[in-house]
């Protein structure tokens, strides 16, 4: 690389990290804002908090990186062109082609960052994530289990623990599901156990009654009530606790996505073909970055030099920019309901270097000049023959 190149891509490596870290900073916290809100309601410390934001961070820093390559060799560029930088680099005989070639480098080192986190980081951070929201979502006596007051878990649902024992066990429970109001049913018992099973939370209630309020239009409501000695209960589905689905593909490296084993495949419900999409979905998307930066490096050497600078073809590179990645958006939802069209996810980056070409094609061209009309002639001088 020339004196030239190693300026400019030293210029948008600058730029790349401030403003990966404004985008980054803005899309974490909102995120970790809502985040915070539903571990703060299951009753969750601060320190989980903080690592259930931690371990979101490596997703949100894979789709900003290709956004804020675009940002930086946009404003570098721009910044370029107001100082007449850009203008002397040309003038020396540098043609857009040649000029290309920074930009493309620095889109290809960001299109790395990418490729690191999309294959490695992310799928790795996933799976601790959703190992430890399954954590959570059985821990449920971190999320009602109080004693002496009553709580509401659940719309509908009361619930009173006399005192917890030493050992677990809860004593003198009361637990009512009003969810229905046709169907009224109150649980009492001695004392009850909070078992964990593969299927949920299971409550298993001994020496109590179960009360039933039925209330129908028009007709005198029946209260039935039947004693017990124990009773088993899937209380999993009448508290507000989140169940933990199956297992995401997402949660997994992109080699066993490419090559799904039975396991995988049971444990995520997916079909082979659909474990490939989304192999394929991750390595499309490091490509975005390089096709980003150049898109956003292109479309300002269209057009002449104006006082007024380059904000038309500012606005051009974002909407060609907001086109690709609309493009992306349409491909992924299409390899999603059909995995055999997989091929599609690679059309963004294929339509991006075409645009990109398109534009260096166009401002490579030289420009012509305009011949002065007879109008504009200049007269001939005063007493000059004719």
């Amino acid at each position: 690389m020339t004196r030239i190149d190693r300026y400019m891509l030293l210029q948008f490596l600058t730029q790349f990290g401030f403003f990966a870290l404004v985008l980054v900073s803005v899309y974490w916290i909102n995120r970790a804002v809502r985040l915070f809100e539903q571990l703060i309601q299951d009753g969750q410390t601060a320190l989980v908090v903080l690592e259930f934001t931690a371990l979101t961070l490596p997703l949100v820093i894979s789709l900003v990186l290709p956004v804020a390559a675009f940002a930086a060799t946009v404003y570098g560029t721009n910044r370029f062109a107001s100082e007449s930088e850009l203008t002397v680099m040309q003038a020396v005989g540098l043609s857009p082609w040649r000029l290309a070639r920074a930009p493309l480098v620095f889109g290809l080192i960001v299109a790395l960052m990418v490729a690191a986190l999309a294959h490695g980081l992310v799928p790795a951070a996933r799976a601790r994530l959703a190992d430890r929201q399954a954590d959570i979502a059985e821990n449920v006596t971190a999320s009602f289990l109080r004693a002496g007051s009553f709580q509401y878990p659940g719309e509908g649902v009361t619930l009173f623990i006399g005192s917890i024992a030493p050992d677990g066990r809860l004593l003198d429970l009361f637990l009512e599901d009003a969810r229905s109001p046709a169907r009224q049913i109150t649980y009492t018992a001695e004392e009850s156990m909070l078992l964990r099973t593969d299927s949920g939370p299971r409550l298993v209630m001994l020496r109590g009654m179960v009360q039933t309020l039925e209330t129908v239009a028009g007709e005198v409501p029946r209260l039935s009530t039947t004693r017990f000695a124990d009773l088993t209960y899937d209380i999993g589905s009448m508290l507000s606790v989140r169940s933990t689905p199956g297992r995401d593909l997402r949660d997994y490296s992109t080699w066993r996505l490419l090559n799904p084993d039975p396991a995988l495949l049971e444990a995520t419900g997916a079909t082979p073909a659909r474990a490939r999409a989304e192999a394929h979905e991750r390595l499309a998307q490091p490509l975005l970055a390089p096709v980003g930066a150049l898109l956003g490096f292109a479309m300002l050497l269209l057009g002449g030099y104006s006082r007024f600078g380059v904000w038309r073809q500012v606005i051009w590179a974002i909407v060609a920019l907001l086109f690709v990645h609309m493009l992306s958006t349409t491909a992924a939802a299409q390899a999603a309901q059909a995995p055999g069209r997989w091929p599609l996810l690679y059309l963004p980056a294929v339509v991006g270097a075409a645009m990109v070409t398109a534009a260096l094609w166009l401002a490579a061209r030289p420009r012509r000049v305009r011949a002065p009309t007879a109008a504009a002639a200049p007269a001939p001088a005063r007493g000059a023959a004719p």
